[in-house]
């Protein structure tokens, strides 16, 4: 009787761990069609293309999280208003930095080729490939759900972690200015700006 009730139990342990990993690719898959749709268009302005691939990821990245882990030791000496400065531009910086990749885009195709569920840290890791004439690429994402949507907290492209990079890129950066937040900020600021100009034009 208690092998049966362990095989239950594991088999329902499968059986909703594969609803999740399969809800998190459904729903990955949507939001990357709609950002290749813009890109397919010709017609669209590439200020538009941008504004879009922004609004995305306003909306499904975990934003917060990864600016907060990206900054390091800046972020616990640097005010709310200063904090809440930086996302803001953390976020626009992701954003131009998937948008310049997106740049060379023409019309390759992908296939999310495996999901899995890590019940322990309650992560969905969505397996993706990128085809091209060459070779393909793997990147895989990192998503979490929290209050019943999904946000992506990282992206791994050929086992390289985008989060990491970042957080390794910044701190060269901080360096410069004795790890204060308000210059930072500065920096940063100047150098979206110049980043969008290269996007949109």
């Amino acid at each position: 009787m208690k092998s049966i009730i362990v095989f239950s139990f594991f088999i329902s342990f499968l059986f909703n761990t594969s609803i999740v990993a399969n809800e998190a690719t459904n729903w990955l898959s949507q939001e990357i069609d709609i950002i290749l749709q813009a890109y397919k268009n010709q017609d669209l302005p590439n200020e538009n293309k941008f504004l879009m691939v922004e609004q995305t990821i306003n909306n499904n990245f975990a934003g917060a999280g990864i600016a907060k882990f990206v900054s390091g030791n800046a972020w616990n000496s640097a005010t709310k208003e200063t904090k809440k400065e930086y996302i803001k531009l953390f976020k626009r910086h992701l954003a131009l930095n998937i948008a310049s990749m997106m740049q060379g885009y023409s019309n390759q195709n992908y296939s999310l080729i495996n999901s899995r569920y890590d019940e322990s840290s309650k992560v969905t890791l969505v397996d993706m490939l990128i085809h091209s004439d060459n070779n393909d690429i793997q990147v895989t994402w990192r998503l979490k759900k929290s209050k019943e949507r999904f946000f992506v907290i990282d992206l791994l492209v050929a086992d390289i972690s985008l989060v990491v990079t970042k957080r390794s890129e910044f701190n060269s950066m901080l360096k410069t200015v004795e790890y204060d937040l308000i210059e930072f900020n500065k920096k940063l600021s100047n150098q979206n700006e110049i980043s969008y100009q290269k996007i949109i034009n």
